[in-house]
């Protein structure tokens, strides 16, 4: 008896895992919302394998590698691009905060889903040459411009459909799922890759339809208090809406200077993270050789994998907090993620490569919950969108210029046989961030010990 339930146990295990994810775990009013968008999100993230930086980085550099009219520093800015994808559809969230504002949110983004999954069906057709390479290119772009939009606006839906107690743990739920999906898609797409290059003539047409299932699904999501929230938003001061002139950035900013801080030390923070992805690409490629799906492995799956672990570590870390104070936490994961990647590139070690991956997973559980979520610890609820929309504005500013400055740094530090040390770059700016972090989590105890001090 005791062998069998030992034979048993991984089966009881993962049966245990997946049940804490039933709608049944969560108060009854919220099931039935939390249950589509868990439907919906196990389709959708193998739509998003087809922007996803990582994967399509290591097709790009491999696939159109040496073709006439693409040289190799050709293909690595080409590599920057596809990092830069993200940032350049970020820069764009003002705009679709504006374009959302007093509009059913649920429709909306139900059709920005379809909108991304169309840019992954045409990857298909591009030919294998120079041209198709830009515009593979663009086709992620244009991607993440839609996609960028579902991140901007999907935060208001949450915080209207789940209650503080509740909403950290349904979005670490939803993210777990997100990337446990994608790191699945990934792996496939590695492997497929690997047996024939041309497989992509049909692979893209699937992710894509996959996408087609979880944007229907998606909308079938209800929001409570609709009405409500469109009309607060119609009628909010024009200085609490979100503009569409860039901007406006700044008067969120000089308005709330506490925030503006978090912004400070999310660019230091945030510029060597995304420093670190592009150059990884070429080094795994120009370095190391790795196959698609090693390259896929190191750059997008391994950290995928390792997220649902560390997710609902940071997510009861995230609950009882300040997000200053779980950054302060937080970031140092990065800094030594920074410090695996320099030794084990300097050192041609490509099991430390592995475990660096690993350590930058770890970061991304935590991270992904704080970008999210952490605008909320400062915005209003009338201006949820408004902070959102600057910080992923400001987040596709740093993410425009760091991988094109990362693969810069990497290039000239390679032709002096040091290519590991761009890594030494993103760990000092990681190292400005957590310590800026630190400096601020001070600040503001100082300021609540003051405030609530005895009064004269």
């Amino acid at each position: 008896m005791p062998l069998q339930r030992l034979a048993t146990f991984p089966i009881r295990l993962v049966v245990m895992v997946v049940s804490t994810f039933h709608p049944r775990t969560l108060p009854p009013m919220l099931r039935r919302n939390y249950g589509r968008e868990l439907a919906a999100w196990a389709f959708l993230p193998i739509m998003l394998g087809g922007i996803q930086g990582g994967t399509m980085g290591v097709l790009l550099k491999k696939t159109f590698a040496g073709l006439p009219g693409l040289p190799d520093a050709g293909l690595d800015l080409a590599v920057a691009a596809i990092a830069a994808s993200t940032a350049i559809g970020n820069l764009t969230s003002g705009v679709w905060a504006t374009v959302a504002n007093g509009r059913r949110k649920v429709p909306f983004l139900s059709g920005l889903m379809l909108a991304t999954s169309g840019c992954v069906a045409c990857m298909a057709f591009t030919p294998r040459t120079a041209f198709g390479a830009w515009m593979l290119v663009a086709l992620v772009i244009l991607g993440w411009i839609f996609w960028s939009a579902v991140v901007t606006i999907r935060t208001s839906v949450w915080r209207a459909n789940y209650p503080d107690a509740n909403r950290t743990r349904i979005t670490g739920r939803l993210a777990t799922v997100q990337v446990l999906v994608m790191a699945a898609g990934g792996f496939i797409i590695g492997w497929s890759l690997d047996q024939n290059v041309e497989s992509i003539r049909f692979m893209f047409p699937l992710l894509a339809a996959f996408g087609v299932v979880g944007a229907i699904i998606y909308g079938g999501v209800r929001l409570r208090g609709q009405n409500r929230l469109a009309r607060a938003e119609r009628q909010g001061h024009r200085s609490e809406r979100p503009a569409l002139n860039p901007l406006s950035v700044l008067r969120v900013l000089g308005d709330d200077r506490r925030y503006a801080g978090y912004m400070a030390c999310m660019m230091l923070f945030g510029t060597g993270n995304l420093m670190i992805g592009p150059t990884l690409v070429i080094i795994l490629d120009d370095e190391f050789e790795t196959s698609y799906q090693t390259g896929i492995l190191v750059t997008t799956v391994v950290p995928l994998i390792v997220m649902p672990f560390a997710i609902p570590i940071w997510a009861r870390l995230l609950d009882r907090m300040h997000v200053i104070s779980f950054r302060a936490v937080h970031s140092w994961s990065f800094v030594t993620a920074s410090v695996l990647f320099l030794v084990a590139t300097e050192f041609h070690l490509l099991p430390v490569l592995f475990a660096a991956s690993a350590m930058l997973g770890i970061g991304f559980g935590g991270g992904m919950l704080a970008w999210n979520l952490g605008h909320q610890h400062f915005a209003p609820p009338h201006r949820d969108s408004q902070y959102m929309s600057v910080h992923v504005m400001l987040t596709g500013l740093r993410g425009l210029v760091a991988p094109f400055l990362g693969v810069a740094i990497y290039t000239a530090l390679a032709a002096r046989g040091h290519p590991g040390m761009i890594y030494a770059v993103t760990l000092a700016l990681n190292v400005a961030g957590a310590i800026g972090f630190l400096v601020l989590r001070s600040n503001q105890r100082a300021s609540t010990a003051s405030s609530s001090g005895p009064t004269a």
